[in-house]
């Protein structure tokens, strides 16, 4: 309700200036967002639904091609935690990564972390440098006596895989949308915890109308943490997320396959935008 908020100056500039391009891509499916892509199908060009856009171009591009180089990522992956999750039971392991950008105050990140350590279960935490506002706090040492042999720390890791491998059962994310399709494509439940801008919307549809997420308090309490894991690990209200995310999984497998309606939209891109009006197409891989 800012006046001043950045977020919503950028939109109030951006918006009317969509009516003039020649066509508005969006990194979504058709079965995922139905009836906003209705809505917006009225007031802007032509719509072209391509994604999720990870998944479309791992069906669609050779592995020779400069594409399979872009990715999403501001800082490079490890992929120790990929070796960690090996090996371990199915659906086990709390997945933990708040984004590139979100920043959190000492007492959250202390809340979070016993929060974690008192639900029992295993956990993959992507603590990356800036996620503290006033600098990275010190865990204390009893926390890390309290995760040792069972939880693994890391500063960034290849989420993508992480969110399809087996061990992983329930994300407990920021809400960003590349995380969210990211989450959806792996078939995992998510526990929001949305910061800024589409975060906040993002956290909604899970969490009310897509019936795959449940939400944590602005206000971070360790108790609230654990049983909201806890539920959504073990729960009733955590069993019908995952048949849910299960579904919408499905839906996005088959629009982004060759045959899909992504790739269509795609192919429909290129020919009526791109080459009807003769706009140079330029792939740069660095």
């Amino acid at each position: 309700m800012d006046p001043d908020d950045i977020m919503f100056n950028f939109f109030i500039h951006e918006i009317p200036a969509m009516s003039q391009a020649s066509g508005v891509v969006i990194n979504t499916w058709d079965e995922l967002d139905a009836p906003l892509l209705d809505a917006m199908s009225k007031l802007l060009p032509p719509v072209y639904t391509v994604g999720p856009l990870h998944l479309t171009a791992r069906n669609n591009v050779p592995k020779e091609s400069p594409v399979t180089g872009i990715g999403s990522n501001l800082l490079k992956e490890q992929d120790a935690a990929l070796r960690w999750l090996d090996g371990r039971p199915p659906r086990s392991v709390v997945h933990v990564n708040f984004g590139s950008t979100t920043v959190m105050s000492k007492d959250h990140m202390l809340e979070f972390a016993w929060g974690l350590a008192n639900t029992g279960y295993a956990f993959l935490w992507n603590v990356r440098p800036g996620l503290v506002k006033d600098g990275m706090v010190a865990l204390p040492p009893d926390f890390y006596a309290a995760m040792e042999g069972r939880s693994m720390l890391s500063t960034w890791c290849p989420q993508q895989e992480v969110l399809e491998h087996e061990a992983v059962g329930v994300f407990l994310t920021h809400c960003g949308w590349n995380s969210s399709l990211e989450g959806i494509c792996g078939g995992v439940p998510m526990v929001c915890w949305p910061f800024f801008s589409e975060q906040l919307t993002n956290c909604r549809y899970k969490c009310t109308e897509w019936g795959i997420g449940m939400e944590i308090g602005d206000d971070v309490r360790r108790t609230e943490v654990e049983a909201v894991l806890r539920e959504a690990m073990e729960g009733k209200k955590g069993r019908e997320m995952r048949r849910r995310v299960l579904e919408l999984r499905e839906s996005a497998v088959a629009s982004a396959r060759r045959d899909g309606r992504s790739m269509r939209n795609v192919d429909s891109l290129i020919q009526e935008v791109l080459l009807a009006s003769n706009m140079p197409i330029k792939l740069v891989n660095k």
